[in-house]
């Protein structure tokens, strides 16, 4: 799964909040049209609800619209055959490692922006996001050059057929060489996030997304003056809207009056900023490889039941992400919230609000979870009509999805460790948790024990949820409020 990965709120009317979140600030509509328009409120004071909301509401519709296009893409990708799905899902097995590195980059931006927000340093918050942007395109563009040259090769390693191969090539190459784009968008959002500016996230991503969408279906399809150029027009059509969403997140950096006002004197090369960032970046992105690389072990895995198998899964996958996606943006404003409490030397504030998030996303997942059990095959026949694949996506939907109230608290509580600088202990936990569990639990039930894809794909939801009650252990023992960053 990329990115990153992957929280949703009720709708507005539905939620029920804590005393603290009424009062002067005025009520619930006035919170999320604040967080629409952009706050500048302090989020280390006042009622720690509200903070919450107003953070989450952009972050959420941030991710909305990530999760509508992972729908979209793959549902026109899906008219192209069960070749060109299986080539975006075996693609994306590689992209999960670059996703890892440009979470690692945006953990450590978020982390260290959010901590001098909370110190009242925008100074120091300034030189840190233009530090991490110099360090994420120096790494972003290493990557493009190995990812065009060693595309085919990517593929044929995850066990692609020669018909998966020969179609999936230049959707590949693109995708692998052109990630600068996913790199420099998800570490500018990440700027603006710590910083607290999640309206800027928002619209930049949603910018992003609307460009892919439409552009999608014509470059696929060729429609209108627009050349056919199958699987590999979704993977230009991504990189053009990323990478316009990329230079408009930039831009807005550079205008006066923002919460992070980037200045040419924030150019230079500061080592000792440099040096600290990578080794948060470094740490952060070891957790995503350890998590992110079990899924082409995992998909591997898969691959030898054939290419239904692997459509089908990758048809769930962009489904699962739907529903965790908005989950995640719930996760990113309690780390916002983490980073700036413990800058503002308020711990107890940031224990506050990772428990009010994840009960939030606990509500709204075991929800979201019970639907997707129940609608599994018709969800599954709106993006296939192959007879083959329905039933592995609608067997991986209904299997993964009765874990999804564990996964509604180990996404807050991951992030949140994240966002206060401690990202040794999601790594760890991921290593245990997905290396020496998962991937184990798959190869036992499915291919030793023989129960064959439904077996494996009950290893995901039963690492999920051990993450869940692992991280909630270690969360309880209190380590991470001592993190410098």
């Amino acid at each position: 799964m990329s990115e990153s990965a992957a929280e949703s709120l009720p709708p507005a009317s539905t939620i029920a909040l804590p005393p603290d979140a009424a009062g002067a600030d005025g009520g619930l509509w006035d919170s999320v049209l604040e967080g629409l328009r952009g706050s500048h409120r302090d989020f280390t004071q006042g009622p720690v609800s509200r903070a919450i909301l107003v953070l989450a509401i952009p972050m959420v519709l941030e991710m909305v619209m990530e999760s509508v296009f992972a729908v979209c893409d793959v549902f026109f990708v899906s008219k192209l055959g069960a070749s060109a799905v299986a080539t975006v899902g075996l693609t994306e097995s590689w992209l999960t490692l670059i996703y890892a590195i440009a979470l690692g980059l945006a953990i450590a931006a978020t982390a260290t922006v959010a901590r001098r927000i909370g110190e009242r340093d925008r100074e120091g918050a300034a030189r840190a996001a233009t530090q991490a942007i110099v360090l994420s395109a120096a790494i972003a563009c290493a990557l493009g050059v190995a990812g065009a040259i060693f595309a085919p090769h990517a593929l044929s390693l995850m066990g692609a057929s020669s018909d998966v191969i020969s179609t999936g090539t230049g959707y590949a190459r693109i995708m692998l060489g052109g990630n600068v784009t996913i790199v420099m968008l998800f570490l500018i959002n990440a700027v603006f996030r710590g910083a607290g500016d999640a309206a800027i996230a928002m619209r930049v991503l949603w910018l992003a997304n609307a460009i892919n969408i439409v552009l999608g279906p014509c470059l696929i399809f060729g429609l209108g003056p627009f050349p056919r150029l199958g699987v590999a027009g979704a993977a230009i059509a991504t990189n053009i809207g990323r990478g316009t969403g990329a230079l408009f997140a930039f831009s807005r950096l550079l205008k006066p009056g923002s919460r992070i006002d980037i200045h040419l004197r924030h150019l230079r090369i500061e080592p000792a900023i440099l040096k600290r960032l990578a080794q948060l970046a470094w740490s952060a992105a070891g957790q995503f490889l350890i998590g992110m690389g079990s899924w082409i072990a995992y998909v591997r895995i898969l691959s030898s039941f054939g290419s239904s198998v692997i459509a089908g899964y990758t048809i769930g996958v962009r489904v699962i992400l739907f529903a965790l996606l908005p989950a995640s943006g719930l996760a990113n404003a309690a780390a916002t919230m983490v980073g700036q409490a413990l800058g503002a030397k308020k711990p107890e504030r940031a224990e506050q609000a990772v428990k009010l998030a994840g009960m939030y996303n606990m509500m709204v997942l075991s929800v979201v979870g019970v639907l997707l059990a129940i609608f599994a095959p018709q969800i599954a026949r709106g993006f296939t009509s192959d007879v083959d694949v329905i039933p592995y996506a609608s067997a991986f939907l209904r299997t993964v999805a009765c874990g999804f109230p564990f996964y509604g608290w180990g996404m807050v509580l991951g992030q949140s460790f994240n966002g206060a600088g401690d990202t040794r202990t999601p790594t760890w936990i991921n290593f245990l948790v997905f290396w020496c569990w998962e991937i184990p639990l798959a190869y036992v039930i499915g291919i030793w024990l023989k129960f064959g894809p439904r077996g494996i794909f009950l290893a995901v939801t039963v690492a999920f949820c051990t993450y869940a009650l692992a991280a909630a252990w270690a969360f309880r023992r209190g380590s991470w409020k001592l993190r410098s960053v």
